[in-house]
């Protein structure tokens, strides 16, 4: 039987890729997190698992070779608060322990399937896995894109030494279910739907960083996506390399409220409305820009999926109205 396993388990991406295993009858699955923040637990409840392990104790464990033959980590652990300015927490949670489990990883031919992230670019224009674009705005970017460096020194600039197979996901703006424990750090699609549902209306940014009212942009790509990817790696072990894990296409924020409004809308029996009206019907609300934010803030990000599509990945991905219609039943059911 084919062990696998995932870290950051209790989590959001993690819970999904479990849950897309579960669904190809993969149960052996070693599940690691740390459950100070118990109602993570919710996120397992309903997966099949082989066992679950403390993060306090697994890294030096399985670098021991505690767990016997592990045929690939999916690797989603990892401090993904981008407003922590605890610079020594995030670079020991990110970093060196992403740097051990690939040390273990490697000795013990065991596949590395591991998150990265699209703030590696921070305010950068161009989002291609390459050296030149690649500007973090905060230390989470900065943590992420230290290991990714460390990849390129120890494998090639594309990951073309790795004996056994590592891949690395540039996550951009993830969304759908399972992402409830997250407060702050759940995605836009999350918040604008509870805003609504609390208050009847969004609220979006107004004008700022030479984009009007609502029309900063964002790479937005379903959970579901995000998981049909790592498992498509999953089943092409001889693919190894730094991807970017978006969509490709920027969307508006104004996009993702209007398919907030509109699938809650749905649910109520109600038609469709454009976004003309429902800022005139006090649906979508504007508020100024806010001064903590100034500077920090991508107004815009779009993955570049050239090197996902040259590996021979050629996954459909679904646009904001599609994505965001399927979350929100999923959202009306829990």
């Amino acid at each position: 039987m084919t062990r696998i396993v995932v870290t950051g388990a209790a989590g959001f991406i993690g819970s999904n890729i479990i849950q897309g295993l579960n669904a190809r009858g993969i149960t052996d699955i070693l599940a690691v997190d740390d459950l100070t923040q118990g109602d993570k637990f919710r996120n397992l409840a309903d997966l099949a698992i082989g066992d679950y392990v403390d993060a306090a104790d697994f890294y030096q464990a399985f670098a021991r070779g505690a767990y016997g033959r592990v045929e690939a980590v999916f690797h989603e652990g990892a401090c993904s608060d981008t407003m922590e300015h605890n610079g020594k927490f995030m670079m020991a949670n990110n970093y060196a322990t992403s740097l051990q489990l690939f040390e273990a990883a490697q000795a013990q031919n065991t596949r590395l399937l591991y998150a990265s992230s699209a703030a590696t670019y921070g305010g950068s224009r161009v989002f291609v896995e390459d050296p030149a674009h690649e500007a973090p705005l905060n230390v989470y970017g900065y943590s992420k894109l230290l290991f990714d460096q460390k990849m390129r020194r120890e494998l090639g600039p594309r990951f073309e030494r790795a004996g056994t197979q590592v891949a690395g996901f540039r996550y951009f703006n993830v969304y759908g279910p399972r992402e409830q424990h997250k407060g702050r750090m759940a995605s836009v699609a999350f918040h604008q739907f509870h805003q609504f549902q609390a208050d009847g209306r969004v609220k979006l940014f107004g004008a700022y960083g030479g984009y009007a009212a609502g029309e900063q942009m964002r790479d937005f790509v379903l959970v579901d996506d995000v998981v049909a990817v790592n498992l498509w790696f999953f089943d092409h072990p001889q693919r190894s390399g730094l991807f970017n894990l978006g969509s490709g296409r920027a969307q508006a924020f104004n996009d993702m409220a209007c398919a907030v409004v509109n699938s809650a809308r749905a649910a109520q029996g109600h038609s469709s409305l454009d976004l003309a009206a429902m800022v005139a019907q006090g649906l979508i609300e504007y508020i100024p820009f806010p001064d903590t934010l100034r500077g920090k803030y991508q107004c815009f990000t779009q993955a570049d999926l050239g090197a996902l599509r040259n590996s021979g990945c050629d996954h459909a991905f679904a646009d904001v109205a599609q994505g965001v219609a399927t979350y929100a039943k999923w959202l009306e059911r829990n």
